[in-house]
């Protein structure tokens, strides 16, 4: 018999404390973080345990940093991540239950241990219970976007709390949302050959500063920031917006409300059908109550453009460093929205860019 682990002594004992001592444990496959998921069984009833172990990630930012400061402390300060802090999961989870929206319920916490038990849905996530039935694509997007909606217009507090836990919200502010379009010159170019002097860099951070500004056409609202068809969960029998099962919420950050519309529609791991585009961006713009539809879409293809900037760095960083090779098969779909996101003429000077420092790239014409 193998002896099991400290980790595994820690959460043999929190599950016993928990009452799921006994239930089988079938873990599900990993991500792109540093948690682990395992799906437990006991009976009829099912939960999914989160472990986050502490220590295993660069800490978050802590209260009163500066730019500075989180510079020193690494890209989880900087970004603005959760990292290594289940406390963000559990007091998003809980404001967002509260507000009748269907994030997990939590069963059982040790937030210390960095473990969590929680609300299992089961096995309708949005991507597979549309590759069953196509023909549910277009009722699905429009429910996942009146949630976002709903969400916008929602009031979250920026301490949020769970039990005696508090997590505080902060925005993405600048600092955060340029440093992630630095992962692509730091890896997707780098990957590509390119070599980036100073000059080459300054010109990048000020061409996005000033695309940024868009971002200043709507109130900021709730960003859950990795809102994806492989992140909900189809729930039919509930009612409203809770059909739609809410995960992977923890880095959520006040922003632009295009945010999670185009992390959304701009999927990574699906196609969605184009027809459908420019109906979810005027259903959410109506839903959301939000009167300038001209601004929103500037936002939205400034948010796309500096998220699918990111993405394509975080995928080459995957296969490179972290020896997960299989998300290289998704950039050329990611590479894509990229390069829609930049034929606006708000985004000449970024183009002018590329043409200067990444030329092979074709951003004006398709893919490299």
């Amino acid at each position: 018999m193998t002896e099991m682990s400290e980790r595994e002594v820690e959460i043999k004992a929190f599950l016993v404390d928990a009452g799921w001592g006994e239930a089988e444990v079938e873990s599900f496959p990993g991500d792109a973080s540093s948690r682990r998921y395992f799906r437990l069984t006991r009976g009829n009833e099912l939960a999914v345990l989160q472990d986050a172990p502490c220590g295993a990630e660069t800490p978050a930012e802590p209260e009163g940093a500066s730019v500075e400061d989180r510079r020193e402390l690494g890209y989880n300060a900087l970004a603005r991540l959760a990292g290594p802090e289940p406390a963000a999961f559990a007091c998003f989870s809980n404001e967002l239950v509260i507000r009748g929206f269907s994030a997990p319920n939590i069963l059982a916490a040790d937030l210390d241990a960095g473990l969590i038990l929680l609300e299992d849905f089961g096995p309708n996530v949005y991507a597979q219970v549309i590759e069953n039935n196509p023909a549910l694509e277009a009722p699905l997007y429009e429910a996942a976007v009146d949630c976002l909606a709903e969400i916008y217009r929602s009031s979250f507090p920026a301490k949020m709390q769970f039990q005696d836990a508090t997590w505080r919200v902060r925005e993405y502010d600048e600092a955060a949302l340029l440093t992630e379009t630095h992962l692509f010159l730091d890896w997707y170019a780098a990957d590509k050959g390119a070599t980036l002097d100073a000059d080459a860099r300054s010109e990048w951070d000020a061409i996005w500063k000033t695309l940024f500004t868009a971002l200043d056409a709507h109130a900021p609202g709730l960003a859950l920031r990795d809102f994806h068809a492989e992140n909900l969960f189809w729930l039919p029998e509930r009612v409203s917006v809770a059909k739609v099962g809410l995960i992977d919420f923890q880095d959520g950050l006040f922003v632009h409300p295009a945010y999670d519309l185009v992390s959304f529609i701009e999927d990574a791991r699906r196609d969605v059908s184009p027809d459908l585009v420019d109906d979810l961006i005027e259903r959410f713009c109506t839903e959301a109550k939000l009167s300038d539809v001209a601004g929103f879409r500037r936002a939205y293809a400034v948010l796309g453009a500096q998220r699918n900037a990111k993405i394509l760095g975080i995928f080459v960083r995957l296969a490179e460093r972290d020896g997960k090779p299989s998300y290289r098969d998704l950039i050329p779909r990611v590479h894509a929205h990229f390069v829609k996101n930049l034929a606006g003429e708000s985004f000449a000077e970024l183009r002018a860019w590329f043409a200067a420092y990444l030329p092979n790239e074709n951003i004006s014409g398709g893919l490299s």
